[in-house]
């Protein structure tokens, strides 16, 4: 019996740890005290409220993706999709308090590792002779 996880299954499930960790950092914000008053008082531009809508539906999209994609296209899908969140990520961190950072930092391990595997894969078939 063949334990071997796939890239595609690793790539994944690192998306998947992404969005745990984008979603429970949201909620765990929600014990803070007075940020639900802070929050209902932003006015938050719509085109900010796009970009991080984007931000957000990426490691949703690449869930799927990471699966499905062909090894080259794979790779530089997950390359770009990590990188380009990772920059979404980081520039939360101006306004970031302890457990802000916390969590940015465990996103970030997971950006590398995903960048790391991607890296991995082949860019190109082998022809058959």
């Amino acid at each position: 019996m063949n334990n071997k996880i796939t890239s595609q299954t690793l790539l994944s499930t690192l998306w998947v740890f992404i969005l745990f960790n984008m979603i429970f950092r949201d909620l765990h914000q929600l014990l803070a005290q007075g940020y639900i008053e802070e929050m209902m008082a932003l006015e938050i531009s719509n085109p900010a409220m796009l970009f991080y809508g984007i931000i957000l539906e990426i490691p949703i999209a690449m869930v799927l993706l990471s699966r499905i994609l062909k090894d080259k296209t794979n790779k530089w899908t997950n390359i770009v999709a990590a990188s380009f969140v990772m920059l979404g990520t980081l520039s939360t961190l101006p306004s970031a308090d302890w457990d802000d950072i916390f969590f940015v930092l465990v996103k970030l391990v997971a950006f590398l590792a995903i960048i790391r595997v991607a890296w991995k894969l082949p860019s190109q078939k082998f022809l058959e002779n």
